[in-house]
């Protein structure tokens, strides 16, 4: 794997925060205060940064002003310092945690390891999909917010309105959860020797000081966390091929036996249907890498790389290593139907753990378990960032409270960064009576359960109009410094698929498995449980939409100029063309995938 920084392409890295002061135009004598007053003014407003004026944005109260909202995203001071290595980790490990390293397992209970393989391979297609999308539009629009700006600016304000706080809330609630799930990998060890608040005050610190170094921190952080998550699952998969045909210390050739007895489904259709919530709260993150453009040195050059390197993440991190983990532990173990209130089921449920400890191999499960605490601070690190990061671009459009879009002198957004770790705060619940923390983290859970599709589906339509567009208003393909491999037609598979998500998973919040037992009470418990990001999203969005009155905006009223960064834009495609013309075939094949 080739890592490329963008040191070379001065003309967009900083934005008058370097080039000011380094060797760009030549060091000089300038006085430099102490450490501790430098650290003490980064933390002012950014001299660049200009507020949007009280009347700009909806003027007579009722008006929503798109083009306003389109070039206050365009101009944010956010840092742009992260570089290629930082963007091609983020998006092949970078929101690698929970939901496959944990929540697999509950879905291997459920519904078996067809029904897993399968459920993971058809949602891997629908983020190819997306993510190409959004690459495609992120490269050319390297803005504040990415996709609920896209919304915004392609879909309709309203609709971007609610997306872009659907967003940032399914990342604020994930953090108490993810650092929850960090303590009970602590118990693995140390079985409730140390109250779980503790660990949660360390963790929590932890997550928030990464994030006080800004983008770079943050960049830096994931790139580390991303290549220990990388190193295990490849491990853990060339294990498991050992393991299955008999190289582990029990030597006995496992094959597809577990598919046979117990079998490779459980609970038919309904167990199926009801593995996509778990499959998109695993893939969910993968779209930060286009939120990440905003605050990437060179984007043109980063991003490509990283959106296709996304293909080789679905393939190897989730649908091998869950192929090995249903080869190897029957959807009948013990482990995995514990009940969810279990002191240290979050640990024990692990199928990886149980894979490695069903062949009798001591030391791994600690190894991996560890894997596991590191792959959950990387996910609340991520958390902090995409909401923060969301709720200062809706602030910028006049579609949150303004402070929120304060940013200091190191781009970073300070506000909304306080918001964002003030939610960590709940998971000190994780201390609190057993039954109100059950109760408290399945609503959290709840609220960012289906939030990633309704996100994956707006990026995949934001797309479709954009192309429409592009096209109406008399540009060329040819114009598009990245184009989605799949291109429109798989955003349009891609939006149908989230749309059969949807439906699939009402069908299981109306009828769960057992329902005829259940008492009407659990039932409408367990739909909201299930659907609880729709009537959140409609919340959202009817309000907005009857009081601004905001309309589908038309294609050929489409900004498809604004947050363009580079100027001579065909003259640099062109070039590059000409480059590629020249490269071997082995290089065009590899560039073609990576």
């Amino acid at each position: 794997m080739v890592f490329h920084d963008d040191d070379d392409y001065r003309t967009e890295k900083s934005f008058g925060r370097e080039s000011q002061t380094g060797s760009y135009y030549g060091e000089s004598s300038v006085h430099r205060e102490g450490l501790g007053r430098r650290v003490l003014d980064s933390f002012k407003r950014d001299p660049n940064m200009t507020m949007t004026p009280k009347n700009s944005v909806c003027t007579d109260g009722k008006v929503f002003d798109v083009e306003s909202a389109a070039a206050n995203t365009a101009n944010s001071p956010l840092a742009r310092r992260l570089k290629g290595r930082h963007l091609q980790m983020i998006a092949i490990g970078g929101s690698i945690g929970t939901g496959l390293f944990v929540g697999s397992g509950q879905v291997l209970a459920d519904a078996g390891p067809a029904s897993l393989v399968i459920s993971y391979c058809l949602v891997g297609i629908m983020m190819y999909c997306t993510v190409h999308a959004l690459g495609e539009m992120a490269v050319l629009f390297p803005v504040a917010g990415s996709f609920s700006a896209y919304s915004t600016r392609f879909i309709d304000p309203a609709w971007g309105f609610a997306m872009g706080w659907n967003y940032a809330l399914q990342w604020l609630v994930v953090l108490p959860l993810e650092i929850v799930a960090a303590t009970y990998t602590i118990s693995f060890w140390n079985h409730g020797a140390v109250n779980n608040n503790a660990w949660v005050a360390i963790f929590l610190t932890l997550i928030v000081g990464i994030n006080l170094f800004g983008v770079k921190g943050y960049g830096e952080a994931e790139f580390v966390f991303a290549i220990i998550k990388v190193a295990a699952v490849i491990g853990f998969i060339i294990l498991g091929i050992i393991i299955n045909i008999g190289g582990g210390p029990n030597g006995e050739y496992i094959g597809f036996k577990y598919w046979k007895d117990p079998g490779a489904f459980h609970n038919g259709f309904k167990g199926f249907c009801g593995t996509f919530v778990n499959a998109a709260f695993a893939f969910s993150g993968t779209e930060l890498v286009g939120l990440a453009a905003a605050e990437t040195a060179n984007p043109r050059k980063s991003l490509p790389t990283a959106v296709k390197q996304v293909f080789w993440r679905i393939t190897l991190f989730y649908v091998v290593s869950l192929l090995i983990v249903g080869l190897l532990v029957p959807y009948n173990t013990p482990e995995l139907l514990q009940k969810e209130n279990e002191h240290d089921a979050d640990t024990v449920t692990s199928p990886f753990v149980i894979a490695i400890k069903n062949a009798g191999i001591d030391v791994l499960p600690s190894v991996f378990n560890a894997v596991i605490m590191v792959a959950v601070l990387s996910v609340g690190n991520s958390a902090i960032y995409g909401s923060s990061r969301t709720l200062a671009a809706l602030a910028e459009q006049s579609q949150a409270p303004k402070v929120l879009a304060y940013i200091d002198r190191q781009g970073r957004p300070l506000v909304a960064i306080a918001v964002s770790s003030s939610l960590g705060l709940l998971a000190f619940l994780a201390g609190a009576d057993q039954k109100k923390q059950q109760d408290t983290f399945n609503w959290l859970l709840a609220l960012s359960a289906l939030s990633a599709v309704f996100t994956w589906a707006s990026i995949c339509l934001a797309h479709i109009r954009f192309r429409k567009g592009w096209q109406l208003q008399g540009h060329t393909l040819d114009e598009l410094a990245f184009r989605s491999q799949p291109g429109v037609i798989g955003s349009w598979i891609g939006f149908g698929f989230n749309i059969l998500v949807l439906i699939a998973q009402f069908f299981v919040a109306v009828a769960p498995l057992g329902f005829a037992k259940q008492t009407t009470r659990i039932r409408l418990e367990g739909f909201f449980q299930i659907y609880l990001a729709l009537p959140v999203t409609l919340a959202f969005y009817i309000p907005y939409k009857l009081y601004y009155r905001t309309s589908v905006v038309r294609s050929y009223n489409m900004d498809l100029h604004t947050g363009i960064r580079e100027l001579n834009l065909e003259a640099l495609i062109e070039e590059e063309r000409e480059e590629r013309k020249q490269w071997p075939k082995w290089k065009k094949v590899y560039k073609f995938f990576c």
